[in-house]
């Protein structure tokens, strides 16, 4: 099946890259381009495009505000591309919890050999995109309106579980991973326990990302540093960018955040948590995989299953992109498929159990 793509970006540069990079590949069609969003809305309507790839820091109507127009009427899978600076970290994340699929990040400097470079990421990117099942939004709904602590519907754990046994819970994801991560840990109490984090994001992201949800979570949340220590009522996020781990010391749970070669293509990886969790945590811990493209941390969630852990995938139906899921579920690794809102609830039985 051909991918038709529609671009808006405000770069000139931007989109004749773009349009070289499609144009070599069968499976993609570039179907319209537009410097601004009121110059794209009568072209996207015409052109009924499968995925969007959308600047968002343009003049005039900004990439946000336009992207939150098309999901609260017709909705449209859609990439973002976002420069590496600190503002548009910002942005790329707002547009991510407006309903974005994915983002591409791009640099300020050197961007046509950087589009080039990025060919085979972008193309993947956008293929999985088209899959996705955007959902009708209100304009002004974002993600963290979905949950709040306040109102979250799993119980609030009692003080007893200060001297539970330590059970790690590790997390991976990716495509649409960002809503999917904030809805389950909000749903979360304060002393929920220790959850270690493999979301795929680019650098500087993380820590933002981790900000935003310390921010309506009950649970703290933070990018991870090497060496924290993974304690009741913390989560955490590997850095965009670097590889983390689990390791156990003394009885006590803890991370090594280290650079290293991408593993499935991608830094951090799930696999390489989900397998240090294998290693240390053994049947102790629980391994769950939610949506995302690809087949990162299927492997390693077979090594956690076969460990004894118990493992739990997100079900086809909640999930925005059902490719990582469904992988570990092929290869028998997984327990359990859930749909999303059970997830948290999950995490809470699997902590309460003998």
């Amino acid at each position: 099946m051909t991918v038709r793509v529609f671009v808006v970006d405000d770069s000139a540069v931007v989109r004749q890259a773009i349009t070289h990079i499609l144009a070599g590949n069968a499976e993609m069609e570039l179907v319209g381009t537009a410097p601004n969003p009121m110059l794209a809305v009568d072209a996207i309507r015409k052109s009924q495009p499968d995925v969007l790839l959308l600047d968002i820091e343009m003049p005039g109507m900004d990439g946000l505000t336009f992207l939150r127009q098309i999901m609260s009427s017709s909705p449209i899978p859609t990439v973002i591309c976002s420069t590496l600076s600190t503002e548009g970290s910002k942005i790329a994340l707002e547009a991510l919890a407006a309903g974005a699929v994915a983002v591409l990040a791009k640099p300020k400097l050197g961007l046509k050999q950087f589009l080039d470079d990025s060919r085979r990421e972008m193309v993947q990117t956008l293929k999985a995109a088209a899959k996705s099942r955007p959902r009708l939004r209100s304009a002004t709904q974002d993600g963290a309106a979905a949950v709040r602590p306040t109102t979250a519907k799993t119980p609030v754990l009692g003080s007893v579980h200060a001297f539970a046994m330590n059970k790690p819970v590790v997390i991976g994801s990716s495509t649409g991973g960002t809503q999917a991560l904030e809805l389950v840990l909000t749903s979360l109490p304060a002393d929920a326990p220790g959850i270690a984090i493999t979301q795929h994001m680019p650098e500087k992201f993380t820590a933002m990302y981790a900000q935003r949800l310390a921010g309506i979570c009950a649970m703290r949340v933070r990018e991870a540093k090497d060496g924290d220590r993974l304690e009741r009522g913390l989560a955490l996020i590997a850095p965009g960018g670097l590889h983390m781990q689990l390791r156990k010391s003394a009885g006590q749970y803890y991370v090594h955040v280290a650079d290293g070669p991408p593993v499935n293509r991608h830094k951090p990886s799930v696999d390489v948590l989900f397998k240090s969790a294998a290693d240390c945590a053994g049947r102790d811990a629980l391994g769950i995989i939610m949506t995302g493209m690809g087949d990162d941390g299927a492997r390693g969630m077979k090594v956690l299953h076969d460990g004894g852990a118990r493992t739990i995938a997100q079900n086809e139906e909640t999930c925005v992109v059902f490719g990582m899921p469904k992988e570990a579920i092929k290869l028998q690794a997984v327990d359990e498929i859930l749909p999303l809102e059970l997830i948290a609830r999950a995490i809470l039985q699997f902590d309460s159990r003998a």
